[in-house]
């Protein structure tokens, strides 16, 4: 009897192991969100343990390829899918995909200059000709018209960009873009572009190891991984004539015009965004959820997980330098998640 007690007791508790196995789902893609990622998927599995979110922050680029190949459930990324690889995608998986703004965000151009302390102010002018390696020393009449009182050094200016697939990169890039004729039709934009002058390093992270590592370097990353590593970053002229610097408020700012005219699979572009407090490289970055999910638990667990992110989630992302998205893409998001049979 007690044999077939202990025999019973484990089928039970085998059973009860067995109905508690957690729903993983996997995701891959920007660095960009990747510290409001971690944080969102941490906090979720505590309040749903039958949940199990995987996110590998390996560039929007990776993020694209690995949804459309189906080794991961979801990706993500900071740059919207261009038309040909949604059709791309539809061709190969029988099915849609959709876009998700999860927060705004923003680049900085983040630096390491000997002896500066405090923010540098620099120009649209400034950043498209340091990024075309055609100012190529820190004391360039650009950069001192717009930093008097700055006392910069007659130093080479060392570029440092992403070598991976980027979003990080596809923001940067598609504000040079706007600002600049020659960047357009000499570079132009996408998560992966042929720089013309400096260093690659991979990640966010990758960027700001080597900004800290370098003399007189300058690159871009996203606003956290500056605050993080505790490196110098600029602040940037907008459409308005101001020297803004990235920040809640202004991040915020960039985005008011945009949730009107937000379109409809949310796909969009805020960079160089007009009014007077707006900072100028700001950014939504999305998910990218097929819209039709064939494990019944897994369309169960990105959809509540998306529920709660629009509702939840929007009250965490201060705390880790991320702007909250407009009310009203929230409220069209919600009804968006519907669209996932």
């Amino acid at each position: 009897m007690h044999k077939r007690w202990i025999a019973m007791t484990a089928l039970a508790a085998a059973l009860a192991a067995g109905g508690a196995a957690a729903t993983l789902m996997n995701g891959a893609g920007a660095t960009f969100p990747n510290p409001m990622y971690s944080k969102w998927f941490n906090d979720y599995k505590k309040l749903h343990g039958d949940v199990q979110i995987n996110y590998q922050p390996l560039g929007s680029g990776a993020g694209v390829q690995q949804v459309t190949a189906a080794t991961v459930d979801f990706g993500a990324s900071d740059m919207p899918m261009t038309d040909m690889q949604i059709q791309e995608f539809q061709q190969k998986r029988g099915r849609g995909i959709l876009h998700f703004p999860t927060v705004l965000g923003a680049d900085v151009p983040a630096y390491n200059v000997p002896g500066v302390t405090g923010s540098l102010n620099f120009t649209p002018e400034a950043l498209a000709g340091i990024f075309l390696g055609k100012i190529v020393k820190w004391n360039d009449a650009e950069l001192a018209k717009a930093n008097p009182g700055v006392k910069l050094p007659a130093a080479d200016i060392v570029v440092i960009h992403r070598s991976d697939g980027s979003g990080t990169t596809f923001i940067w890039v598609d504000y040079l873009c706007k600002v600049s004729k020659e960047w357009e039709s000499k570079v132009g934009r996408g998560t992966s572009v042929n720089w013309p002058v400096g260093l690659g390093e991979k990640g966010n992270d990758g960027v700001s190891g080597r900004l800290k590592q370098v003399p007189n370097s300058v690159g871009y990353v996203e606003l956290i991984y500056a605050i993080q590593n505790k490196v110098a970053y600029g602040k940037v002229k907008n459409q308005a004539g101001d020297f803004v610097q990235a920040d809640l408020a202004s991040v915020t700012a960039a985005a008011a015009g945009a949730a009107q005219k937000m379109p409809e699979d949310f796909r969009v572009s805020i960079t160089n965004a007009p009014g007077k407090g707006a900072y100028p490289i700001s950014s939504f970055t999305w998910l990218l959820i097929p819209d039709k999910i064939d494990d019944p638990a897994k369309k169960k667990a990105i959809t509540d997980f998306l529920a709660w992110m629009l509702k939840d989630g929007q009250g965490m992302t201060q705390a880790l330098s991320y702007s909250p998205l407009p009310k009203e893409v929230v409220t069209r998001e919600e009804k968006a998640i519907a669209k996932i049979k």
